[in-house]
């Protein structure tokens, strides 16, 4: 079964993958655990690793199902056809949770530009495109999820892809 991306209402993607949990749909929502710094406090909290995202495993017929859940409000869509993630690209971002400080992680939407590997770390030989560096970090797009990862330079390796 293919891993669709689906589209929810602002701040509500942990809810929507819990009530797709109740429902016996298959989620994933990946969270990150950060630290925030109050005037009187700092707090760990979770928050989503993409925003209004979360990716569920069905079949395609089996799609609607999603939309019975109050926060969802669209599939995400490639091509004019559903967006859909493979397997191990879900595997990485759960590897990658699991294995590096959460305050290191970041994802965001770009543009595409340039192709690059990547040659250590967590997402070692994943290709994707640059769309942006401020210092040390680079933005790199993941082919298939459309998402932009920053990379920290001091403890990752990027190499050009030849063309």
């Amino acid at each position: 079964m293919p891993w669709f991306v689906i589209y929810t209402k602002s701040r509500s993607e942990k809810l929507v993958a819990d009530k797709l949990k109740e429902k016996g749909i298959e989620v994933f929502c990946p969270i990150l655990k950060i630290k925030r710094k109050w005037s009187d406090r700092v707090k760990t909290v979770e928050e989503p690793l993409f925003r209004s995202y979360c990716f569920v495993r069905l079949e395609e017929q089996e799609r609607s199902k999603v939309f019975d859940v109050h926060g969802v409000v669209r599939y995400l869509f490639w091509l004019k056809k559903p967006a859909i993630v493979r397997d191990s690209e879900i595997e990485t971002i759960e590897r990658m949770l699991g294995t590096y400080d959460h305050q290191a992680i970041k994802a965001e939407r770009y543009e595409l530009n340039t192709p690059v590997t990547i040659s250590s770390g967590a997402f070692a030989n994943a290709t994707g495109e640059v769309v942006g560096q401020q210092g040390n970090e680079l933005r790199i797009m993941l082919d298939s999820l459309g998402m932009v990862l920053k990379v920290d330079l001091a403890k990752t390796q990027v190499v050009l892809t030849p063309p």
